[in-house]
């Protein structure tokens, strides 16, 4: 009962539902406690038709109380006015009249209920002092209860607003989750995307490399077929294919929706570059750092150099010496670089998004990337990282 009684104080009265009928049930009420009162009080004389007439005329208006609450007190004020001057029960309109000053005080602006209040008890006031200095005093003790229910109507009001104010802010802020979570879900699709990208370009060079090796090793002189060569080839198309499995999965791990995650181990990072430069037959120099790298970088250095190397053996061929080195620089920062001596004219990017999708690897974490054909012949990818993190390497 009471979390209905607060729900029905902080409901905003224009809002709430059947309030036209759930007003004329109010006024309904107050028509037979004004009733009552005129039988059973004797402040005056009891009502005859008139008198009858003019309490009912002061209850109907209130059926329209939350819509027009300034225009039902004036009509209420009025049919007040004229029942006191024939001198009928004085308490039998009282509660028509609280009524609509509470709606006028909880739901006009404090300013216009404070000039009605005024308004109100002055003009009362002033009536019955012109009738009679007792009138006067009675008046100016029970004009207290008018004042209390017109604070009481602002203190609601102001309650209402706080109310809305928190309902507002609350919704604000689950706007703002939900954006929150919006934006985090396109962060990880993006991830995704260039992680797919990286791996299956990468991989799909090495086996075309690959198979295009043992085809030649095939083709070139049946009579004295090398079958060495052909299983090594065979086997690093099978070991690609390995890796590449593994890789998809941890990275596809994410848009399982069936239960908790159980990633089958962390993205790959420098401790992965070994094999991922082995499998395309570079030279890796790599001195660690004496700080540890954070996660997100390593995961960056693996998939710009993976990406570099597959860049290198699409456009400079499967036999141009490839170079990778990831040292640490004066600067505190990961330097890594990327070279090959591939021929000029072999080296220009194609139309795909290899070089646009390292830069923005290095800028989700905070460095910077440029590639171009080097002077000496050849292409050069040059990123420059955060380590990320200042824990001692173990």
């Amino acid at each position: 009962m009471g979390e209905r009684v607060l729900t029905a104080v902080s409901r905003d009265p224009l809002t709430t539902p059947h309030r036209r009928r759930n007003d004329a049930l109010v006024a309904l009420g107050t028509a037979a406690v004004a009733a009552v009162l005129a039988l059973v009080v004797r402040d005056g004389k009891t009502p005859d038709l008139l008198g009858w007439l003019l309490l009912g005329a002061g209850a109907v208006p209130l059926v329209w109380r939350r819509s027009r609450p300034v225009p039902v007190l004036g009509a209420v004020l009025a049919a007040t006015a004229a029942y006191h001057a024939a001198g009928y029960t004085h308490a039998a309109p009282h509660p028509a009249m609280v009524l609509a000053l509470y709606t006028v005080a909880s739901t006009a602006r404090p300013l216009i209920t404070l000039l009605i209040g005024a308004g109100v008890i002055g003009t009362t006031l002033a009536v019955k002092f012109l009738v009679g200095t007792a009138e006067g005093v009675e008046s100016l003790r029970t004009s207290g209860w008018t004042l209390a229910v017109l604070v009481f109507g602002v203190d609601v009001r102001i309650y209402r607003r706080y109310i809305a104010s928190v309902v507002a802010r609350a919704e604000r802020a689950e706007r703002t989750r939900e954006e929150e979570a919006a934006r985090r879900v396109a962060q990880e699709r993006l991830r995704i995307a260039r992680d797919l990208h990286d791996l299956l370009a990468h991989s799909i060079t090495l086996i075309g490399v690959r198979t295009s090796v043992a085809s030649h090793v095939l083709t070139a002189d049946p009579d004295r077929l090398d079958r060495a060569a052909v299983a090594v080839a065979l086997d690093e198309i099978a070991e690609t294919c390995r890796t590449a499995r593994q890789e998809l999965r941890t990275t596809l791990q994410v848009l399982r929706d069936d239960g908790p995650a159980q990633q089958d181990g962390p993205l790959p990072g420098l401790e992965a570059l070994p094999a991922l430069v082995r499998a395309a037959g570079a030279d890796l120099e790599i001195r660690p750092p004496t700080l540890g790298v954070a996660s997100a970088t390593g995961a960056a250095v693996y998939r710009i150099v993976q990406e570099s190397l597959t860049n290198a053996v699409r456009h400079a061929g499967a036999n141009t010496p490839v170079r990778v080195t990831v040292a640490e620089d004066t600067g505190g920062a990961l330097r890594l670089t990327v070279t090959d001596d591939g021929a000029p004219q072999h080296t220009a990017p194609g139309a795909g998004f290899g070089i646009a999708g390292m830069r923005e690897r290095a800028r989700s974490v905070g460095g910077t990337l440029s590639a171009g054909p080097r002077e000496c012949g050849g292409f050069e990818v040059a990123a420059v990282l955060p380590l990320g993190t200042g824990e001692p390497a173990a």
